[in-house]
């Protein structure tokens, strides 16, 4: 892999162009920032250069900091590995420099990329070029003086919306809002920045230094308002991360105070937060998705993925159209397969519905939509199947039914052709158990609504080829989806994983507690919704039959709660018919549903769980640790039995597939942060109370007693073995 390097050339016009190379997106290495302080100054002592143009290679400016930095001091805890460039390089000797510099940005300019180019004195952009500060989304703000400088360049409330997002603009709207220059086509774009450094340095172009504008910010009277609106909306949409009102408080210093101090502060922020748990969370699962990519002895084989042009759903319910969604939007043709007329034009309905809400946000043109529609078929039987590629299918979770669909597709589809089954939860070798092509036969499990939710869990069994896993990640990528690859069982990682959830929360309310207390402490957590309207949501039919599922294969420590029983006799069924925990009406917010208390209470006196008849006292910290301690418990199994390659596969599928906030690192992750003593402590003492539901697994008590990480590799701890 090539060395980072920066290289400087100077042309007969006195025009030093700098030029930095880091591929794939020249990330901004420390070595970077060395060299571009050496070839700055000696740019400025040069009696032959009169200005400089900064740019990139490859046909990318800059994708931001090396994120690597990050990682090392996560693991040291030593924040002078990272660079002091701030003050010393980007506004010393970059804006305050004696010689104009000149921006030439194309494809990325994000992150500490985009603050080198805010503090030379113009900037000019090739088209679409994207332009941002997404630091945030790692937990820390803008470190190289982004803060100060962009508010300046394209006024406060864009600037403020900008970093709290983490979303880029292109270079077009850059242009509009006055932090880009001129946009040209790429092959004029030295040569254009070239001539506006010269421009400048003969005073023909206006000397602007970012640092020292004022006239887009405002009042302190305006800014304040501006600030105070986003402190209120950051308090309802980013809860328990630090860096979105620390990254306010630092733009409302410069503003009050100069931006010089506002650059000092943000310096000394910037090293508080990068120490952050958000910020050693946020940065775990960036790194924990890149390397779901990685499995060994399948990428690392030499194989490649097989294209697949052509794929056929079984079931165009909401799980078969939602899937089928996916693949028309990313070019891939889709035959849709129902039992009758009716289910089938339903099917097809929905997928362009979801299209055309995809128009209708602006996420989606017009034209591509219409591509979309034209990839899409619908199918009565099988004779549509002789050329597919892949086969999905999604019909509700009945052995007998997936076996003889598995049966049938074996004779009617090609022999190359895939053989993907969507269960959720049902054993893959018992599904396949009637056909001859156990190597083709392979789990692909989408979360709902499936063209919405960015997990592809693919699972495999001992008998899956490492060519149709391989091809079936190439799809996911594709779809715009992350596959994370997986072992065979029940539940599979992230169901297994999770199966505790519902079951805890159910626990908990047997014994007294009140479900809405429940709800709100774990929405507090992090989690978009609490258990019970999560069970709203999904229908009871649905977790009444994963229940059963999970008690047959793991009876030993399930719960069973009679509580959904009663809920259904009573003619409820959650969102579906407007009546469960909460009462749902069209365009208003769920409520509580005081007229399900005593249905909880019916369920109370069938448990008899509760000690002397008396509901439990206990601490809002103790109802989250006692919902999500048996999550990390299963997780604990789940890793002892091999079913993820690695531990941070785990965090990445709970981020991605259950919604667990992302900035507590993902479920073990998380579960390190805590502890694995205090958990395992904490478990024993319930199971004692309450009995094997609760009780700690073997992997967990072991890496307890011994000081060593759930995260830790299987290696680290003999008990640990694997299926994969």
């Amino acid at each position: 892999m090539a060395e980072p390097k920066v290289t400087m050339d100077v042309g007969n016009d006195g025009v030093a162009i700098i030029k930095f190379s880091n591929p794939p997106v020249n990330a901004l290495a420390i070595q970077i920032f060395a060299g571009l302080k050496e070839k700055w100054n000696e740019a400025a002592r040069r009696n032959d250069v009169k200005a400089i143009v900064l740019t990139g290679s490859g046909g990318r400016f800059s994708g931001g900091f090396d994120i690597n930095v990050f990682e090392k001091v996560h693991k040291t805890n030593d924040v002078t590995l990272l660079p002091d460039v701030s003050v010393d390089l980007v506004t010393n000797t970059m804006e305050d420099g004696k010689k104009p510099a000149v921006a030439a940005v194309e494809g990325l300019c994000l992150g500490g990329g985009f603050e080198l180019a805010l503090a030379c004195h113009a900037r000019i952009a090739a088209p679409r070029t994207q332009l941002g500060l997404p630091e945030l989304s790692l937990g820390v703000l803008p470190g190289s003086g982004g803060t100060q400088r962009l508010p300046r360049l394209v006024g406060l409330s864009k600037s403020v919306e900008m970093m709290m997002t983490s979303k880029p603009i292109m270079s077009e709207e850059g242009e509009k809002l006055g932090v880009i220059d001129a946009v040209v086509p790429s092959t004029e774009l030295v040569k254009v920045a070239r001539q506006w450094a010269l421009d400048i340095a003969e005073r023909r172009k206006p000397w602007v230094r970012s640092l020292h504008r004022t006239e887009k910010i405002g009042s302190i009277s305006e800014a304040h308002e501006v600030l105070k609106l986003a402190r209120q909306q950051v308090k309802q949409t980013a809860r328990n991360m630090p860096q979105h009102l620390a990254c306010l408080d630092v733009i409302e210093e410069g503003i009050i105070h100069g931006g010089y101090k506002g650059i000092i502060k943000e310096a000394k922020v910037f090293q508080d937060l990068v120490l952050s748990d958000t910020s050693r969370g946020l940065v775990h699962v960036f790194f924990a998705q890149r390397a779901t990519s990685k499995v060994p002895n399948v990428t690392d084989v030499g194989l490649k993925p097989r294209p697949i042009k052509k794929v056929a759903i079984i079931g165009g319910g909401l799980m078969g159209s939602g899937i089928a969604t996916s693949l028309v939007l990313s070019n891939i043709f889709v035959i849709v397969k129902e039992i009758n007329h009716e289910y089938l034009q339903k099917g097809l309905k929905t997928v362009e519905a979801n299209i055309r809400g995809l128009v209708a946000r602006k996420k989606l043109q017009q034209d591509k939509a219409n591509k979309a529609f034209s990839m899409l078929k619908g199918a009565l039987d099988y004779s549509e199947f002789k050329d597919v590629d892949m086969v999905i299918e999604a019909v509700i979770e009945n052995i007998p039914l997936k076996q003889q669909i598995f049966a049938d597709l074996e004779k009617a589809c090609p022999p190359h052709c895939i053989l993907a089954s969507n269960t959720s939860t049902i054993d893959l070798n018992i599904i396949g158990q009637k056909t001859r092509s156990q190597d083709r036969i392979i789990g692909a499990h989408f979360f709902s609504p499936a063209h919405v939710m960015p997990l592809l869990e693919i699972v495999r069994t001992t008998k899956t080829s490492a060519q149709t896993i391989l091809d079936l990640m190439a799809v996911g990528k594709t779809i715009k989806k992350v596959p994370v690859v997986v072992g065979n069982c029940t539940g599979f990682a992230v169901n297994r994983t999770f199966f505790p959830y519902a079951q805890s929360a159910h626990f908990l309310a047997n014994l007294g507690v009140d479900v809405y207390r429940i709800d709100a402490q774990i929405t507090s957590f992090g989690l978009p919704i609490g258990p019970f309207q999560l069970q709203d949501l999904a229908g009871y039919g649905v977790a009444v039959a994963v229940g059963k599922e999970y008690l047959s294969a793991f009876s030993d420590r399930v719960f069973t709660s009679p509580l959904l029983d009663l809920l259904i006799k009573s003619g409820r069924n959650g969102k579906n018919n407007g009546k469960g925990y909460y009462i749902y009406r069209k365009g208003e917010k769920p409520k509580p549903d005081p007229t399900v208390l005593p249905i909880i209470e019916e369920s109370r006196r069938l448990t008899n769980i509760m000690p002397g008849g008396k509901p439990i006292s206990i601490t809002d910290q103790e109802i989250v640790e006692m919902i999500l301690f048996p999550v990390v418990n299963e997780a604990c199994r789940v890793l002892d039995d091999g079913i993820v390659v690695r531990a941070a596969d785990l965090d990445v599928a709970s981020v991605l597939g259950m919604s667990f906030p992302s900035y507590r690192g993902g479920i073990v992750f998380w579960a390190d942060t805590v502890g694995a003593g205090h958990i395992y402590k904490s478990l024993r003492k319930w199971s004692e109370l309450y009995g094997n539901f609760f009780k700690p697994s073997k992997f967990l008590e072991e890496r307890a007693t011994k000081g060593i990480p759930l995260s830790a590799p299987a290696s680290t701890s003999s008990g640990s073995r694997s299926r994969m």
